[in-house]
Parts: structure tokens; sequence; C-alpha cells
């Protein structure tokens, strides 16, 4: 029983510590996505829009 009163504390400071730790990362942009955009040009579609429309309308 004696060791919940250092066991909860902790807990509670060590899960408040992993919150700031994670807000600050996101806040930082350290989950930004840096390869997506560069995916993005390299899969773009080279089809005009009006060659695009007409390809859908024959389907």
């Amino acid at each position: 029983m004696e060791s919940l009163y250092l066991l909860i504390p902790l807990s509670l400071v060590l899960a408040f510590a992993i919150g700031a730790i994670f807000w600050w990362a996101t806040r930082s942009g350290q989950f930004d996505d840096m390869e997506g955009p560069a995916h993005r040009i390299l899969m773009d579609d080279d089809k005009p829009d009006a060659a695009r429309k007409e390809d859908d309308a024959r389907e």
C-alpha cells in the first residue's frame, strides 16, 4: 500500500511528460509528411483535363 503513494504520482508525472513531449512534437512539425508531395509529383496523371473528360465520357 505504501508503494502506491509513490507509484501513482510517478505514473501521473510520466503520463503528463509523455503528453507534453507528444504535443511538442506535433506542434514542431515532427510528423509532417515530407515524402507525400514528391510521390504525388511522380505519380501525376499527365493527361490534359479535356482528354481526361473525354475518357471519362467513353467509359
